[in-house]
C-alpha cells in the first residue's frame, strides 16, 4: 500500500492506493495554527481498518515552503557572497545582512584571490550580534572549485545551522539565481523541518514506520532526510502533485491544458504532444529566480473559498481567501456559495449561502440564482482570460518540455484536464468558453493526494571535466576527483549514469524504477597558444518525473 497526502493552504487530501486501486480517501480542512493535530486526524481516520505493516511509503506534497516565501514568514537570513570582480552586486543583497567578501575564484576554478579569513570572523560578529542562526555561503564559480564556501562553513558550524553552500544546490551556471536559491534554502529551513517533525510525530502516533517521501517542484519525490537538508526543491510541491494526479487518471498524447481548481487557488499547466512544460533555468517564487528545477506552472488567487466583492458594479473573485465559504460559517460569499444556491454541491448550510448570494444580487439587481449564475461565469472568465495571455507569452519564445526544446512549436490546446473541488461544476463552463472538451476523473476531489502517491524519485545532475586540471566534478554530490589527462567524453557519459543511478537511490528510488538520460552534453578543445591543452567536457543527467502505476478513473463521472 502506498499513502498520498497533499498538505495544502485549505485542505489535507489523503489517499491510500494498492494494486494501483485507489481503496480509500479523506478530505479535511487544514489547521493552520496547529498543523501536527491536521496531520495526525487525518492519517488516523485514513488508516483505520487498515493493516498500517502493509503501507510501504508515504508521499506527501506541501505548501509550507511557498507559503513561507510568500507570506513573508521566513527566518532572518546572513549572506556571505564572494561575486569577484566586475558584476555590481547591490541586486543580490538578499538577507537580512549581506556580507559581500574579497578574494574570487575563476571559471576554470582557480583561485585568483585567496579568501580573508578576518572578513569571515567580522561576518561571524555582526551575525551574532544581530542573533542570526541562518546562513548561507556563496562564492562565485564554487560549481568548479568549492574550497571558498567550505572553508567558510568551517569557519562558521559552531555557531549557525543551517550554512547552505551554493555548490550543492545545482551545478550549473548562474550566480544570481545560485545566491537566491541558497538564501531561499536557509531561510525555510526551519519552517520545513517543524513541518517534518509533526509529521514524524504524527506517524509515530499512528504506529505507521514506512519511509516519508516529499514531492519536488518537478514532480518527483525525494525522501525526507534529504528534504530536509534541501527544503528550498519542495518549493512549489503542490502544483507538482497537481499535475502528478492529471497525469496519472488524464493522460493524453495532445496539446493541453491542465487546471487544477482548489479553496485558494487555480495552478494551471499546459502540455506539448502530452509532456509537460518545463522551466529551463529554475523557477521563480515571488521576486526571487531560482536553480530549482520544475514543470511550468502558473497558480492565480481564484478558488472555490475566495471572497467576492461588489466594486464599480462587477464581480470581483479573490485573489484572498478570507476564511471558510459563508454557508460553512465564513466572513464573505465565496464561489462555493453560489455552487450551493444552485444545488451544484450539496454541503453547508444553504440558508446562509442564499443570503450571502441576495446580498450581492441587491447590488447588481440580480436575483439570488441568477446572482450564483455570474459568479461562476465569472470565474471561467477569468480562467480565460489568464490562459489565453499565457499561451501568447509560450508561443512568443522556444517551448522547452521535461524531455527537450522543441524547435518552432506553437502549443495549440485540443482538450482541457480539470481537477480540484469545483472540477465537475466548472468543466461545462470552461468547455463554453474554450470551445473545447473538458474531462475530469472520478477522484478529482483528491486528485493532489493521488498524484503525490503515485510520484516515482527524481534527480538531476551536472558533470564538468577540465583534463587540463585533471579534474572531474558533480558539484549537486560534492563529487571532486582526479582524472587522467586523457579523460573522454564517453567516459564521463558513463561515470555521469553510474552517479546519476547513486544519487536517485540515496534519495529512495528502487533500481527498476529508475528512467535515467543525458539530455546535455558538449565537449571542445581548450587552446593555449597554438597547442591543444585539454579538453572541457560537460554532461547534464536526469531521472525523469514519472509514475509508480498510472490509473484510470472514469471521466466526468
Amino acid at each position: 500500500m502506498i499513502v498520498g497526502l497533499d498538505m495544502g493552504g485549505t485542505h489535507i487530501d489523503a489517499v491510500i492506493i494498492e494494486d494501483g486501486k485507489v481503496i480509500n480517501t479523506v478530505k479535511k480542512p487544514t489547521n493552520r495554527d496547529n498543523l501536527f493535530e491536521s496531520i495526525w486526524t487525518t492519517l488516523e481516520e485514513l488508516v483505520s481498518g487498515y493493516d498500517k505493516s502493509k503501507i510501504k511509503r508515504i508521499n506527501l506534497s506541501t505548501t509550507v515552503s511557498t507559503n513561507a516565501i510568500v507570506e513573508g514568514k521566513t527566518s532572518p537570513v546572513g549572506m556571505i557572497i564572494q561575486s569577484g570582480p566586475g558584476l555590481p552586486h547591490d541586486f543580490l543583497a538578499c538577507g537580512d545582512e549581506n556580507i559581500f567578501i574579497s578574494g574570487y575564484v575563476d571559471h576554470r576554478g582557480r583561485v585568483v584571490k585567496d579568501l580573508d579569513t578576518n572578513e569571515i570572523k567580522e561576518s561571524i560578529d555582526l551575525f551574532r550580534e544581530k542573533n542570526i542562526k541562518s546562513c548561507a555561503v556563496i562564492s562565485k564559480f564554487s560549481t568548479r572549485n568549492p574550497t571558498t564556501e567550505l572553508t567558510i562553513k568551517e569557519l562558521m558550524k559552531k555557531d549557525f545551522s543551517p550554512i547552505t553552500m551554493g555548490h550543492t544546490l545545482s551545478g550549473k551556471l548562474n550566480f544570481p539565481r545560485r545566491v537566491f536559491t541558497s538564501y531561499l534554502n536557509s531561510a525555510v529551513y526551519d519552517t520545513f523541518n517543524d513541518f517534518s517533525n509533526n509529521i514524524k510525530k504524527s506517524m509515530e502516533k499512528e504506529s505507521i514506520y514506512a519511509p516519508l517521501y516529499i514531492l519536488k517542484a518537478d514532480g518527483g519525490t525525494m525522501n525526507l532526510l534529504a528534504a530536509e537538508e534541501k527544503p528550498v526543491e519542495t518549493i512549489l510541491s503542490g502544483p507538482a502533485a497537481s499535475f502528478m494526479g492529471l497525469n496519472a487518471m488524464l493522460n493524453t498524447d495532445k496539446d493541453a491544458i491542465l487546471l487544477d481548481i482548489g479553496g485558494t487557488t487555480t495552478d494551471i499547466f499546459f502540455l506539448a504532444d502530452g509532456v509537460p512544460l518545463f522551466e529551463p533555468l529554475g523557477i521563480k517564487i515571488d521576486n526571487y529566480k531560482t536553480l530549482v528545477r520544475a514543470i511550468y506552472s502558473v497558480s492565480i488567487g481564484l478558488g472555490g473559498d475566495s471572497s467576492i466583492d461588489i466594486k464599480d458594479g462587477k464581480i470581483k473573485i479573490g485573489p484572498k481567501r478570507e476564511g471558510y465559504p459563508y454557508a460553512f460559517g465564513g466572513p464573505k460569499p465565496t464561489p462555493t456559495d453560489a455552487m450551493i444556491v444552485l444545488g451544484l454541491m450539496k454541503d453547508g448550510n444553504k440558508e446562509k449561502a442564499l443570503q450571502s448570494m441576495e446580498t450581492l444580487g441587491n447590488q447588481l439587481n440580480l436575483s439570488v440564482e441568477n446572482m450564483a449564475r455570474e459568479i461562476l461565469d465569472t470565474m471561467g472568465n477569468i480562467i480565460k482570460e489568464k490562459i489565453d495571455k499565457l499561451l501568447y507569452e509560450i508561443n512568443s519564445h522556444p517551448v522547452y518540455t521535461v524531455k527537450e526544446l522543441l524547435h518552432g512549436k506553437k502549443i495549440d490546446p485540443k482538450l482541457i484536464n480539470i481537477i480540484g473541488g469545483p472540477a465537475n461544476v466548472l468543466a461545462p463552463i470552461l468547455e463554453k468558453k474554450f470551445n473545447l472538451p473538458c474531462y475530469y476523473p472520478k477522484n478529482y476531489h483528491v486528485a493532489n493526494a493521488i498524484g503525490a502517491a503515485l510520484a516515482k524519485t527524481t534527480t538531476e545532475i551536472t558533470m564538468l571535466v577540465d583534463t587540463a586540471q585533471r579534474i572531474l566534478s558533480v558539484p549537486e554530490l560534492e563529487v571532486y576527483k582526479k582524472i587522467d589527462k586523457n579523460y573522454t567524453l564517453n567516459s564521463a557519459r558513463k561515470k555521469a549514469m553510474e552517479l546519476l543511478e547513486k544519487s536517485a537511490i540515496s534519495l529512495g528510488a528502487k533500481k527498476d524504477e529508475i528512467e535515467a538520460e543525458i539530455t546535455e552534453e558538449s565537449s571542445f578543445n581548450m587552446v593555449r597558444g597554438f597547442y591543444t591543452s585539454g579538453k572541457n567536457i560537460r554532461i547534464q543527467a536526469q531521472v525523469k518525473p514519472g509514475l509508480i502505476h498510472e490509473l484510470r478513473g472514469d471521466e466526468n463521472d
